[in-house]
C-alpha cells in the first residue's frame, strides 16, 4: 500500500498545528515540509522555528523538502530539529554527494529531488548516498498544478534504475496527485505520495487519505 504524506503548502497557514494533528489522526504516514526560499522557487513558506513548533506523534515522519539554494548554508539548522527526511534538489547545489553524505551520517534519511525537466543520469552516481529519491511531477513552487503526465516513464525508468543496482531506495512523487493518477503512480513504483489539495481542499482528511490508499 503506497505511503499517503499530505503537505502543509496546502493546509491553513493559522492553523498548522491543528491541521498536523488532524491529517495524523487521519492516518497520514507522513508529513510534508515545503521549506520555500522565494529565490530556488517563486514562492516564501517557513523555515526551522516554525517546524520546531509542529506537533510530532511517534510513527509518523517528518518529510522535509528544501526547495532552496545552497541548502549547504543551512542544513545545520534543519538537522537540529531531528527530522526523518530531508530531500536536496539536485539543482540546488553544486556539491550535492557531500550534502548528502552529511544527512545520512546524522541518522536522517537523506533523499534527493528533481523538478521535471531534470534528468534522472544527474543522480546516478549520489545513489549509494540516498534512502529516496523525490521525483517532481509539477514545477515546484505552488500547490494545486496539473500532474504532467510524462513523469510517468520517468518514474519507471527510476524504479528500473535501482532494481537494477538493488538498492532499497523509495520513490516519492510529489505534484498533481489525486485518487484518477494513484493506480497509474503506484503501478509505475511509487512508494509514497504527496498530497496537497487532494487531502487539504477537502472536508474528510481520513477519506480523502483512505482514496489513495485504497483506489478504486
Amino acid at each position: 500500500m503506497v505511503k499517503v504524506a499530505p503537505s502543509l503548502l496546502s493546509a491553513s497557514f493559522n492553523e498548522l498545528g491543528f491541521d498536523v494533528k488532524t491529517v495524523i489522526e487521519a492516518g497520514a504516514d507522513l508529513i510534508h515540509l515545503d521549506v520555500m526560499d522565494g529565490v530556488f522557487v517563486p514562492n516564501i513558506t517557513f523555515g526551522p522555528a516554525i517546524i520546531k513548533s509542529l506537533p510530532r506523534t511517534e510513527g509518523v515522519e517528518f518529510d522535509a523538502h528544501l526547495m532552496i539554494t545552497q541548502p549547504e548554508n543551512h542544513i545545520d539548522s534543519f538537522l537540529e530539529l531531528e527530522l526523518d527526511r530531508i530531500s536536496i534538489h539536485v539543482e540546488s547545489t553544486i556539491h550535492l554527494q557531500r550534502l548528502l553524505r552529511k544527512i545520512k551520517n546524522t541518522g536522517t534519511k537523506s533523499a534527493v529531488a528533481l523538478n521535471p525537466s531534470t534528468s534522472l543520469s544527474s543522480i546516478e552516481w549520489v545513489l549509494d548516498d540516498i534512502d529516496m529519491v523525490l521525483i517532481m511531477t509539477v514545477n515546484p513552487g505552488f500547490g494545486g498544478q496539473q500532474f504532467i503526465p510524462a513523469m510517468t516513464k520517468k518514474i519507471e525508468l527510476m524504479k528500473e534504475m535501482i532494481v537494477h543496482k538493488g538498492l532499497p531506495i523509495e520513490i516519492e512523487v510529489d505534484g498533481g496527485v489525486c485518487p484518477g493518477n494513484i493506480r497509474e503512480l503506484t503501478d509505475a513504483g511509487v512508494d509514497i505520495v504527496v498530497a496537497g489539495s487532494a487531502v487539504f481542499g477537502k472536508n474528510d482528511y481520513k477519506k480523502a487519505i483512505d482514496e489513495l490508499k485504497n483506489p478504486r
